[in-house]
């Protein structure tokens, strides 16, 4: 009885512990204001592309974190791959853009 008195508080302790730490904030994380910041970028950077008449017809999808903008899908050739890289490069708050661009 004398072991439970003394385990029952260590594993509240431990459990309480590990919810703070769960609940800690990491860079992988974005504020409210960031995801609001990527969301405006991702849908500017889709814009783009949609007026690009060399790419309306690609299957590009656009992932935006923390101002990096995420190129991916299937496009018809080279020449597409540089010109979405080059469009989204050109948007507002675009940090820097990682094309993971197939071709088809």
């Amino acid at each position: 009885m004398n072991r439970l008195k003394f385990v029952t508080p260590l594993l509240a302790a431990l459990m309480l512990t590990t919810q703070l730490v769960g609940c800690a904030s990491t860079s992988k994380q974005e504020s409210v204001g960031e995801y609001i910041d990527d969301s405006v970028i991702t849908a500017g950077v889709k814009a783009a592309i949609l007026n690009e008449p060399t790419l309306k017809v690609s299957e590009i999808n656009v992932e935006t974190f923390k101002g990096v903008v995420q190129l991916s899908g299937f496009v018809s050739s080279a020449d597409s791959v540089a010109t979405a890289s080059s469009v989204a490069r050109s948007v507002k708050g675009v940090k820097s853009v990682k094309n993971d661009i197939r071709l088809k």
